[in-house]
């Protein structure tokens, strides 16, 4: 590395990102430091954006490539300027607790090679005393301050589903457009840089579908929550809303459970999920809490301290229309309390368990959105199974 820069980025900025992988130690944290044999340096594992990706997807895979880790992101960390080759060049840091292999495979080995021909397990004091730039120091400095370990709390505004105006139906129905479809699976890489383990969705179909990708990659169920549906307007009888509940313990809730979660709403409650979260965390919250379809917040919880905050925009803008058919199984439970009675949605990627009323309003809605044929299953257990283009 050369000397730090000043100022801001210019059109010939090289954006590059990397992160501080750290695991536990007998004598506190460790963090991975390579080597490399070009340079004959010891430094943080980084390399430059690829063309699409978010800076988060870069600091993964380059990680990936150089160490043989898949980080898990936590907080943003600072970033440094220098020049690179007589370019200036910005590096953006994670810290990234708990390295984890990919689900369902073993830690993958590294393996030296031409650019990186070692890597080492260090403390933090040693770590500052190996690297070989005072930039890398910096950022170690920056790790260094309490958090290490953080819980990701991400808040997501579902993807495009065409203009209400334009669908004559239940609005809780209204489905994904093409541009919508296309982004929620865009989310996947971006959303595994930070491995949410819990997915809460509101119950509109547009929510639950623009999460299902995600959820589905991960194994993991989609649990509807009404408290994160739209809220009633004034005056607004729409048969489109959901049982409306508040937020704020709802929000509460999650973050006191302490596990890695993604919760999917609506433009109209995403800045009162943003206050409650942020009130939980004692911190203010942003001034300007909005995001666009299919953007989302990460708040890194410290426990019950804010320890950083992000927005990300996502487009797949440039990605084929042209999408795989979806597969929709349908099961709903009748039982006595329909406040017990369950949906399961079950689609290609996931399943959507949430709450119906006794008539099977909702589901039977569904069902007809998705001309699917309903037949008696076991019991009290109606069944609905079809395949959905």
């Amino acid at each position: 590395m050369a000397e730090p820069m000043a100022g801001h980025a210019d059109l010939g900025e090289i954006e590059a990102a990397g992160a501080i992988v750290w695991r536990h130690g007998p004598d506190g944290p460790e963090v991975l430091l390579i080597h490399r044999p070009r340079r004959d340096d010891w430094s943080l594992a980084k390399g430059k954006r690829d063309p699409g990706e978010q800076l988060a997807q870069t600091a993964v895979r380059e990680v990936g490539e150089e160490t043989g880790v898949r980080p898990r992101l936590g907080r943003r960390l600072r970033s440094v300027r220098y020049l690179a080759g007589g370019r200036p060049k910005h590096v953006h840091y994670w810290a990234a607790a708990d390295p984890a292999p990919p689900r369902g495979l073993p830690a993958s080995p590294f393996v030296p090679n031409e650019e990186v021909d070692g890597i080492e397990w260090l403390p933090l004091e040693r770590a500052c005393e190996r690297v070989s730039y005072r930039d890398d120091v910096i950022v170690l400095e920056d790790f260094a301050q309490w958090p290490h370990r953080t819980v990701p709390f991400i808040v997501l505004r579902h993807a495009p589903a065409g203009r209400k105006q334009d669908w004559d139906g239940d609005d809780l129905l209204r489905p994904l457009d093409a541009q919508g479809q296309a982004d929620a699976l865009a989310l996947v890489p971006l959303l595994a840089c930070f491995e949410p383990v819990r997915v809460v969705s509101s119950p509109a179909l547009r929510c639950t579908a623009t999460v299902a990708p995600y959820a589905g990659h991960i194994g993991a169920p989609v649990e509807l929550d009404p408290s994160f549906g739209v809220p009633d307007r004034p005056g607004n009888s729409s048969s489109g809303r959901t049982d409306v509940r508040d937020p704020v313990p709802a929000t509460a809730r999650l973050l006191a459970a302490g596990v890695p979660t993604l919760v999917c709403a609506h433009r109209e409650n995403i800045p009162e999920l943003l206050r409650a979260a942020c009130g939980y965390l004692h911190a203010k919250p942003p001034p300007d809490p909005s995001v666009s379809k299919t953007g989302f917040w990460v708040l890194q919880a410290a426990g019950s301290t804010l320890a950083g905050i992000e927005r990300y925009e996502v487009s797949a803008s440039g990605l084929s229309p042209k999408l795989p058919s979806l597969c929709v199984d349908i099961w709903a439970l009748t039982c006595d309390n329909a406040e017990q009675g369950k949906v399961f949605l079950h689609r290609k990627f996931a399943t959507v368990t949430g709450y119906h009323d006794g008539n099977l309003r909702w589901s039977d809605q569904v069902a007809r959105r998705h001309d699917l044929r309903a037949r008696d299953g076991p019991g009290q257990r109606r069944e609905w199974r079809a395949t959905a283009k």
